[in-house]
């Protein structure tokens, strides 16, 4: 199998993607060069990895017959000072809430999903150090 991503430039340094006939524009801050009108492509990278276990977590929860009342995927990337700088540690805060939730459940989707479904996690796990909390609201 095979993803592709058609990136097209478009102005001063944004870019238009198609992904799967879906729009992302891309683009740098006006500092730089830019004009502001999307997001960063290195956040991107926080995004991928929260979608990805957030979409894993929901399911497995959903088979264990666990009900959310709401749930958050937060992803902190820490970058390194030098260039080139990328992310040298990631932590994922899982944020549930929910009545009577069952910590253990919580636990085994959030370790299923880092550890066997979740690709983009399983790439980010050779490249820097991850760590995870689960928290649950009120």
């Amino acid at each position: 199998m095979k993803h592709v991503v058609d990136m097209a430039w478009t102005d001063k340094l944004a870019f238009k993607a198609d992904m799967d006939g879906h729009e992302v524009i891309i683009d740098a801050t006006e500092e730089v060069g830019g004009s502001d009108l999307g997001p960063r492509p290195k956040k991107l990278m926080l995004t991928a990895l929260a979608g990805c276990t957030g979409i894993d977590v929901v399911m497995i929860l959903k088979k264990m017959k666990v009900e959310l009342e709401a749930f958050n995927v937060i992803v902190e990337g820490e970058l390194t000072e030098e260039h080139p700088k990328y992310y040298n540690k990631m932590t994922i805060v899982y944020q549930f809430k929910g009545k009577d939730l069952p910590m253990a459940k919580l636990e085994k989707a959030v370790k299923l999903s880092e550890e066997k479904y979740c690709g983009v996690s399983a790439v980010y796990r050779q490249a820097m150090e991850m760590k995870t909390e689960i928290r649950i609201v009120e």
